[in-house]
């Protein structure tokens, strides 16, 4: 009997496995419309159609997604939303649902929390999991969005005057940029202090020689590598200074950083007092060549005759990666690396840690890496972390997953050193923790498996019996390092000596390493026996604000110690406190006068802190502007469904990092966080940046958060162009427009850049460093009388047009004078390479 029911069995088996496959469902989801209700929520919904020959079970499955909104109803008495944590949802079948016949399609609606506008807010990362097969999730790939296209679908709330762009309102706001000749352009950006063409060029071949002294080899040897590749053979060396060719000179008049470059019909001499000017005059060089020098071989390389003096107007000119909430792999932080060294940025803050991910491999925490770098379903909890914005349930998705080795650490300080960037790591605490949190709990729990009690809680980031109870803004629950437990200092401790140890193999400087500090949320701390264990033993320590200032003195200590200084986001240099009967905040006058760099972010117009970073430059800390308004480049450069990216803080096109003014941002914001004209009333009373405070704006931050930006294009889109302009503002002098706020004067230095990235810049970035996928603006267009007018962002990219409803391409007619009045019009910015934006239509 037995050897003819095991057959039996196996066949049993085989059916049920063949049946837990993804089901048959085409879903979509749209917006039904904002501002639901009269209140400040949104009701969207999904359709489930089901495309098989089968009915859809009424029990016994869970349908997961990602959605960055909270879901508070679901307008359904067939299936349920239930929130997991963070952004991740489930989707369930409630005792009312009958199933789904084949063919049939229902509607499940659901109220959310806040406004939805663009694709990047929809539900994302779907998948099924079936009772049966609880560790197993199969990703549903049949999804589509509806674009909205309704105002009740757009508009925010009762009164929201910024409707999606449209081709009309593109034409308005790019009617006054001039189309300016490409030879009357400046050639080098960011823009040099001083710059004189003089019309007597030099012909570079593979015969000219690059003679430079030892101090100043290095520099050389990249000029060489550079221009080697451009014209396909080896270029000749010498040890002997020549009268013609490429020579390097050491000018110990120079300041740091500042260079000195002459090209004249005799040669190119590069004078500096150190490597960083000789490595900027380097680019400055390269930037004079055509855009066309990249991608392809020559036999020489025409450089135009040119006096440059220069030198950067701040210090620390940097961008902000966050790699945690999806992850850049090292090759695209490489390419990275090549784009700021060209635009001569010299900071990359490496935000590697936080909720969705920990992305640096520490060998004496190995799960750090193994749970924390990893995302994915799974019925086992703290075997890896979740899916999140829309990583889905595969832990091999490249976005979700990943992280980068000791090894390939190290190899990134190398080749970011070499381009004289600074690698900022940022260890993201206490707040934003989870990856580590949880990584940790996760070592905790197989070492008392294992009976080991000590080790277990060596560096335990919790404290298990905690019954606090909080949500983050990105909706987690146990996201937050306790800062009463000894063991959080000792991990922290125990990374820092890593990364230490990381730094001292590569040969790369390390001044700070920045320890987080944001958005620590209400709640945390209150019900911890171990924060009331550290309360009796510090009677000083009356209110959970008090640990933040505990908190960060250990960890100011603890950095100093290590020859470093402390860095950090605003809050760190803030303290709460009460001012007529009201919560309010100060700058902190604890850590004043401790060698404190923080970034300041919120400046969100209309929210009441729009002078803080000038409040915390007057009271003595180092401030790096990161403001949201102008900076954070993944913001959506306007509002429009099909425009990726957050818009919570400001929408940010080219122009906004281009019109930032460091010492007075007040001057020159012209709209609000909505997109609609700004009332200027909210700057009355608020504090101006003294003569005292500038000397301590350190620098500029450009900041792409990567919680829509999954893929190295959407960075690449994200970041470009728009990093000319915060690279512009971080090295160049102050334009004469931003100190007397003359329209005219700022109208005109914005054609003449809107003419360098469509002439030089972007042409440019096609091919190098393997190629860029900038953002190619939208076509503007507007009907007038009987004619179509059109015109494009940046001059030097080309329009072409369809009048039959097909699709533009490469191939399409130029646009180049007014058209008839078309039914079918439509049309497409197009770069030198031909690649191609989107398609907008004219309607009559």
């Amino acid at each position: 009997m037995i050897r003819f029911l095991f057959p039996a069995l196996l066949l049993v088996s085989t059916f049920l496995q063949a049946q837990l496959t993804a089901p048959s469902l085409k879903i979509s989801w749209e917006i039904i419309e904002n501002n639901h209700q009269g209140k400040t929520a949104s009701l969207t919904a999904f359709t489930l159609t089901n495309t098989g020959k089968k009915p859809l079970p009424k029990s016994g499955w869970t349908m997961y997604f990602n959605f960055v909104r909270k879901v508070d109803t679901t307008l359904s008495n067939e299936v349920k939303i239930k929130h997991i944590n963070g952004d991740l949802f489930q989707l369930l079948p409630a005792a009312a649902f009958q199933g789904l016949k084949a063919g049939a399609s229902m509607q499940v609606s659901f109220i959310s929390e806040a406004w939805v506008v663009n694709f990047t807010d929809a539900p994302a990362g779907l998948y099924w999991v079936w009772d049966q097969q609880p560790d197993k999730g199969f990703a549903l790939t049949d999804y589509t969005l509806k674009p909205s296209t309704q105002p009740r679908q757009y508009q925010r709330f009762a009164g929201d005057n910024s409707g999606l762009i449209t081709p009309a309102v593109t034409y308005v706001q790019n009617k006054a940029i001039e189309d300016i000749p490409a030879n009357e352009l400046p050639k080098i950006l960011p823009s040099p202090q001083h710059y004189r063409e003089t019309g007597a060029s030099f012909s570079i071949t593979p015969q000219t020689t690059v003679f430079a002294p030892a101090e100043l080899k290095e520099e050389a040897a990249f000029l060489t590598a550079q221009l080697t590749s451009m014209m396909g053979v080896p270029m000749a060396s010498t040890t002997l200074q020549s009268g013609a060719g490429v020579t390097f000179q050491l000018d110990s008049s120079l300041l740091k950083e500042a260079y000195r470059l002459t090209v004249n019909g005799k040669g190119v001499v590069i004078a500096a007092s150190e490597r960083a000017g000789a490595f900027y005059a380097v680019q400055s060089l390269l930037a004079l060549l055509p855009p066309s020098s990249w991608g392809k071989t020559q036999a020489s390389l025409s450089v135009p005759g040119v006096d440059v003096s220069d030198q950067p107007r701040f210090g620390h000119r940097a961008i902000m990666l966050d790699v945690a909430r999806n992850f850049h792999s090292k090759k695209q932080l490489l390419k990275l690396l090549d784009l700021m060294g060209f635009y001569k940025l010299n900071v990359l803050h490496l935000h590697f840690s936080d909720d969705e991910g920990w992305r640096l491999e520490i060998p004496a925490l190995p799960e750090l890496t193994q749970v924390g770098a990893a995302r994915g379903h799974s019925a086992v909890p703290l075997k890896h972390l979740p899916p999140a914005y829309g990583s889905g349930p595969d832990i091999s998705g490249e976005a979700g997953s990943g992280y980068y080795s000791r090894l390939e650490f190290i190899e990134i300080l190398r080749y970011a050193a070499a381009r004289h960037i600074k690698v900022i790591p940022e260890i993201e605490a206490p707040g934003h923790a989870r990856a580590a949190v949880k990584a940790m709990e996760a070592r905790y729990t197989a070492k008392l498996t294992e009976g080991l009690k000590a080790e277990a809680e060596k560096y335990l980031l919790h404290d298990p019996a905690d019954r606090s109870v909080y949500r983050s803004v990105q909706m987690y629950n146990d996201n937050v390092i306790n800062v009463a437990m000894p063991s959080a200092y000792r991990f922290l401790e125990t990374v820092t000596d890593a990364i230490l140890g990381m730094y001292r193999e590569a040969g790369a400087p390390l001044e700070t390493i920045h320890y987080g500090g944001d958005e620590v949320p209400a709640g945390v701390w209150s019900k911890s026996p171990a924060v009331e264990k550290l309360r009796q033993q510090n009677p000083e320590l009356k209110t959970t604000d008090d640990l933040w200032y505990y908190f960060y003195g250990k960890i100011n200590d603890m950095v100093q110690k290590r020859g470093l200084f402390l860095y950090g986001w605003e809050e760190i240099a803030m303290r709460k406190t009460m001012l007529d009967g009201k919560s309010h905040i100060i700058p902190n006058p604890d850590f004043v006068g401790q060698d404190m760099q923080v970034d300041v972010w919120n400046n969100v117009l209309g929210w009441g802190a729009e002078d803080l970073a000038y409040r915390l430059a007057n009271a003595g800390y180092k401030v790096v502007l990161s403001c949201v308004t102008h900076l954070y480049f993944d913001m959506a450069y306007h509002k429009s469904f099909d425009e990726p990216g957050y818009y919570w803080g400001a929408y940010t096109d080219v122009d906004k990092p281009f019109s930032f003014i460091p010492y007075d941002y007040f001057k020159n914001s012209k709209e609000d966080r909505l997109g609609n004209p700004l009332d200027r009333s909210i700057f009355n009373g608020k504090e101006r940046l003294t003569d005292y405070g500038k000397q301590n704006i350190v620098g500029i931050q450009g900041l792409v958060w990567s919680e829509t930006v999954n893929s190295p294009g959407r960075m690449e889109y994200m970041l470009l162009p728009k990093l000319m302009g915060m690279a512009e503002r971080a090295w160049a002098p102050s334009p004469a427009w931003a100190e007397t706020n003359d329209e005219k004067a700022y109208q005109k230095a914005w054609s003449i850049f809107a003419n360098q990235l469509g002439k030089r810049e972007l042409p440019r970035l096609d091919a190098f460093a393997g190629g860029f996928a900038y953002r190619l603006p939208n076509a503007g267009a507007i009907v007038e009388g009987d004619r179509v007018k059109a015109n494009v962002q940046l001059p030097g990219l080309t329009i072409r047009y369809t009048t039959d409803g097909s699709e533009p391409t490469a191939n399409s007619v130029v646009y180049s004078q007014p058209l008839p009045v078309s039914k079918n019009l439509k049309m497409k910015v197009f770069g030198v390479n031909g690649r191609a934006g989107k398609t907008v239509e004219v309607n009559p």
